[in-house]
Formats: structure tokens, C-alpha cells, sequence
């Protein structure tokens, strides 16, 4: 007689079936909360969305609270292993952190949830990333790279001396972050449309202009 399958064995396609599920909540939960806002967003629509019920999310997630720190850890894994793909290393020290600050600009552009995420986080004091361990690792390892990018450059008399690697990322952050979040008001005040492709080429060459212009002898 053909052994039967023991019970206490794991289902391969019931594994994959939860983890499809997760995914399509995680998936749904990202453009509710990009949307809403973690106050704002309702567990009910993620679960319509999703195609999933609400006993579901809290079965894998256990609150909308910790469904956001999901998701919003998912997006800087997202955004830190993009980063890795760059092989930053392998540039000279200018063509490297010329890559990056073209690279963090069009990641904004690509993935406008990244920036409400953000925003929504910083509504709510960070408490999420406070707690968020894996975010931390990966942000410190991102800020060793760019300090060795620095590093380099000052070794081969390219970047001047003495430059905060912490201070540099908030500062390429800052001149692409700025800009899609204020797109809007900015576009009237300062009388221009600031999503048009001659506008946004124009920007973004200021950008990388500006960090060189920081670091560079």
C-alpha cells in the first residue's frame, strides 16, 4: 500500500496560498495607507482590495497597526536593496554618488507610495520605526556605503574632507523629497509646472549639480 501523507506534514500549496494572500494584503494595504493615510486607512477596504476578509489581515498581521509597520518596513527593504543594485562600489567616487542622487530622484518618481508612506510615519512620531530593528540594520549599512564613497574620494583628492555621511543622505533625500511633496503648492507659487519632463530634467540636474558642488574640491 502507497503511504498516506502524516498529518503533521506541512501543506506545500496551503503555504503558498497564505503567502499569496499576505502579498495581495500587503499589496492593497500599501495603496490604502499611500492613499489615506494610517488614520485614514480602513481595514475594510484593504480587505476588498485584497480580495481577502478582515479576519484574514488580523490572522497574519494582528492590527492595522502593525499591518502599517509591515508595510512601511517592506518599502525602505524595497528602497535599501535598490540601492545595493547600483554596485556603487564599483564607480569612481563622483560617477557613484552622481548614480545615487539620479537613482533617489527617479525612485521618488517610480514610487510616489514611498513618499505618503514617509509622511504618514512622520504624523505618527515614527513610533513604528522605533520599535523596527531590520530598518535600522539596513540604514546604518546604506550610510557605511556612502561614508566609503566619501572616503574614497577624499583619498583619491577628489571630495574634500570632513563631510557627515548621515548629513549628505539627508541632504540628497531632501532636494528630490521636497520637490514632489510640494509639487502642487510649488507649481503656483513659483508660477511653473513642476511635473513637466523640461521642468523635472532641469531639476534634476540642478540636484546632482548641488551635491557635487558640496562634496567636490
Amino acid at each position: 500500500m502507497s503511504a498516506q501523507p502524516s498529518d503533521t506534514q506541512p501543506s506545500r500549496p496551503r503555504i503558498r496560498d497564505a503567502e499569496a494572500t499576505k502579498g495581495r494584503i500587503l499589496d492593497a494595504a500599501k495603496k490604502e495607507f499611500a492613499r489615506n493615510g494610517l488614520e485614514g486607512a480602513r481595514v475594510d477596504a484593504i480587505a476588498l482590495e485584497a480580495n481577502a476578509n478582515k479576519r484574514m489581515i488580523y490572522h497574519y498581521f494582528e492590527s492595522k497597526e502593525k499591518l502599517f509597520q509591515t508595510v512601511l518596513e517592506n518599502a525602505y527593504f524595497d528602497i535599501r536593496e535598490s540601492e545595493k543594485k547600483l554596485e556603487l562600489d564599483s564607480l569612481n567616487p563622483r560617477e557613484a554618488l552622481e548614480r545615487l542622487v539620479r537613482f533617489t530622484w527617479n525612485y521618488y518618481i517610480q514610487n510616489p507610495e514611498f513618499i505618503s508612506l514617509v509622511n504618514s510615519e512622520n504624523l505618527a512620531q515614527a513610533r513604528h520605526l522605533k520599535t523596527s530593528e531590520p530598518v535600522k540594520i539596513v540604514s546604518r549599512r546604506f550610510v557605511g556605503l556612502v561614508d566609503t564613497i566619501l572616503k574614497r574620494g577624499v583619498a583619491e583628492g577628489i571630495f574634500r574632507s570632513g563631510i557627515d555621511p548621515v548629513q549628505l543622505n539627508i541632504t540628497i533625500a531632501a532636494v528630490s523629497y521636497y520637490y514632489f511633496t510640494n509639487q502642487y503648492t510649488g507649481s503656483i507659487i513659483f508660477e511653473r509646472d513642476l511635473m513637466s519632463e523640461s521642468a523635472q530634467a532641469e531639476r534634476i540636474c540642478f540636484n546632482i549639480d548641488t551635491i557635487l558642488r558640496i562634496v567636490c574640491l
